[in-house]
């Protein structure tokens, strides 16, 4: 018989270091289930599933990630606003420092292992830094339209987003309609708009559309939570202590399961197609997704079914 999808408060966690933790669980208990960890994009959090769960599609009681199966754990990124909490410095973290402050926590809640960790974009990033700091703890990694590192490309886009936000009148407004042009592709938009007009405003859809997703994520979002994650989104790089990518996938014990999107102007399906050649000549178990979509970027988040079908495939 299935059960309800559990759904925790949020909770908090105190590491040893005293940096604080927030999360919440989902499913099965974690002592006794297999655990998978859901690491967040930019601007979501640690609520995957149930009243205004980002990812409901995908997690749930008898979906894809089956809550009556698994027991599901996410933080929050620090200084995401979710939990209440900025932080003033950001500038001191990168990538690796949340990889750490992850694996410790999961670690300080008596999770030995980890079934699958999955991480989308910025949350993928994060996956692989947790992988390489903890190799032989996770046994399926899926990074979904992120990398291990942060392109040229990444650097300076959120460069330009750095100097909106540092700089712009309506910085959040602005900020958020200038990525809206990576996380989607001049094809969706021609799909989608059309060059149609909005009469009510006397402008095009597009520009309405721009404007309706800037006042949102003001409205959801503070300025120096957006200021941290995009800070994060530029720094990801798990060769940053010296070694380089082949020696760190090469300690790396996970079953490796890429997801790239082909239309993704953000995560260039390219830069993996590099990652997985640089992997099988290392001789590392890994597997290479293509999720054809006009989405771009979004896809993760629009193509449910397309997510299923390869998800359904790696966990069964």
């Amino acid at each position: 018989m299935d059960n309800d999808v559990f759904i925790n408060e949020l909770k908090q966690i105190r590491l040893t270091n005293g940096q604080e933790l927030s999360y919440q669980h989902f499913g099965c208990d974690y002592s006794s289930c297999p655990v998978v960890v859901i690491n967040h994009p930019l601007t979501a959090n640690s609520n995957v599933t149930g009243e205004n769960g980002w990812w409901n599609e995908i997690v749930g009681a008898n979906k894809v990630i089956d809550t009556n199966r698994f027991a599901v754990i996410a933080f929050n990124i620090p200084g995401n606003g979710y939990d209440g909490t900025v932080i003033e410095n950001y500038a001191n973290w990168h990538t690796g420092t949340i990889a750490g402050f992850f694996c410790a926590g999961l670690r300080q809640l008596g999770i030995t292992k980890i079934h699958t960790l999955i991480g989308g974009s910025l949350g993928a990033g994060i996956a692989w830094e947790m992988s390489a700091l903890s190799p032989n703890y996770i046994e399926r990694l899926i990074p979904i339209a992120g990398d291990w590192k942060s392109s040229d490309w990444m650097i300076a886009t959120t460069y330009i987003q750095n100097q909106i936000l540092e700089s712009s009148p309506k910085p959040l407004e602005i900020a958020r309609m200038h990525a809206m042009m990576c996380y989607r592709t001049p094809q969706s938009f021609k799909l989608r708009f059309n060059r149609t007009n909005n009469k009510e405003l006397n402008i095009y859809n597009v520009e309405s559309w721009l404007l309706y997703h800037g006042n949102k994520l003001k409205e959801r979002f503070q300025l120096q939570a957006y200021k941290a994650m995009n800070h994060l989104l530029g720094k990801i790089d798990i060769s940053r202590n010296g070694e380089s990518f082949e020696e760190n996938i090469q300690n790396i014990q996970s079953e490796i399961h890429i997801i790239s999107i082909d239309s993704d102007l953000f995560f260039p399906l390219s830069e993996d197609c590099e990652t997985v050649a640089l992997a099988e000549k290392a001789d590392v178990n890994i597997h290479h997704h293509i999720i054809s979509s006009d989405f771009g970027h979004d896809a993760f988040l629009m193509e449910h079914k397309k997510v299923k079908e390869i998800l359904t495939t790696i966990l069964n």
